[in-house]
């Protein structure tokens, strides 16, 4: 089957077939070496890569639209239309969801990125999996080269903004300025800044191999091959310049362009009587003016601050222990180097 994808570009194809995998690897008439390395990883390396960029999808197998581009890319890459710069892993994370409709069979698997776990369930497997490779690919580089983590996800629910960029919060004095310009660039509405350590995918690359990673919410979930793939231009020219640019190219943040969002809460889900104090349906960054209800379980309320508070990712089904959902503010940011918060903003009622 790695024939399909060397002869026809079809990574997407062969990725949710089912068929066993054989790795394979191939050169193609650019010199750019191919290599499938394992079951929805593909990685391209050219000779004399500055940069390293690892773009993943499908963690959550109902997010088609990230699943969807990055198979386009995938393509254009295997058809000599883009010519990467960098040593590119292409990613297509959970085919069994995928093939499933549903967003995890078991576990959430972007919570599983936090180390090595036990193989109780598949998720667990393929989180193994997949930090293995990124340790192996980050590898690939010098060290003195860029490590870029891009995660592409789709919103299960409607939001305020429809493309917003989760920055994860790493313990590294890392210089990502360039993430929140190459995140303003790609049209996002939107950043977030995590204010805890967290087992996602990105914060994985970010925490343990210092990459400029980013979690991307690309609209809402949709059937495979329904999505309106036009509706991320900007995000794709950003991902292709981002791989085919052997320097990076500087550019400065544009204040007031995008909004930006500082964590101030997490709500924890801790028994079954947890609750949400306002409708499923809420949209994401939903403001909630002082004192509103938030949520309630076992006697205990969580109410919004004096200054109020917007919710994000709020869900009330989520297992026991994790996070049913984050409370967030408007903030104004310099990028001169390390992102750092200047101020809280006042958030229009």
């Amino acid at each position: 089957m790695t024939a399909e994808i060397r002869e026809n570009g079809a990574f997407l194809k062969v990725t949710i077939s089912g068929i066993p995998f054989e790795k394979s690897t191939w050169i193609l008439s650019n010199g750019v070496e191919v290599c499938h390395q394992d079951v929805g990883i593909l990685v391209f390396k050219p000779q004399n890569a500055k940069r390293n960029v690892v773009i993943s999808s499908g963690i959550h197998g109902d997010e088609t639209a990230p699943i969807e581009l990055v198979d386009r890319l995938a393509v254009a890459m295997l058809k000599g239309d883009i010519t990467p710069e960098a040593n590119v892993m292409l990613v297509i994370g959970h085919p069994d969801a995928i093939n499933a409709h549903t967003r995890f069979l078991t576990e959430n698997m972007n919570r599983l990125f936090k180390q090595e776990n036990d193989t109780a369930n598949i998720e667990r497997v393929i989180a193994n999996r997949l930090q293995k490779a990124v340790t192996k690919f980050f590898c690939l580089g010098s060290t003195s080269g860029e490590k870029w983590h891009l995660d592409l996800h789709s919103a299960i629910r409607g939001s305020k903004h429809y493309m917003f960029g989760v920055l994860p919060h790493t313990t590294k004095p890392q210089q990502n300025g360039p993430l929140a310009v190459f995140l303003q660039q790609s049209a996002m509405d939107a950043l977030m800044i995590s204010d805890a350590p967290s087992g996602t995918f990105s914060w994985y690359s970010a925490e343990h191999h210092d990459a400029l990673a980013a979690t991307l919410e690309m609209g809402r979930v949709a059937p495979l091959y329904q999505n309106d793939l036009s509706e991320f231009e900007f995000l794709e020219k950003a991902l292709i310049s981002l791989m085919t640019e052997g320097d990076a190219k500087t550019a400065d943040w544009i204040e007031g362009k995008t909004a930006v969002y500082q964590v101030s809460r997490t709500i924890y889900k801790t028994s079954d009587n947890f609750k949400l104090g306002f409708p499923g349906s809420a949209e994401n960054f939903t403001r909630f003016p002082s004192g509103s209800l938030l949520a309630e379980e076992d006697g205990k309320t969580y109410v919004a601050d004096e200054d109020g508070e917007s919710v994000v990712f709020p869900n009330a089904n989520v297992a026991i222990g994790q996070r049913a959902c984050l409370l967030v503010k408007p903030v104004s940011i310099s990028t001169e180097g390390k992102i750092t918060v200047q101020r809280i903003l006042p958030e229009a009622h």
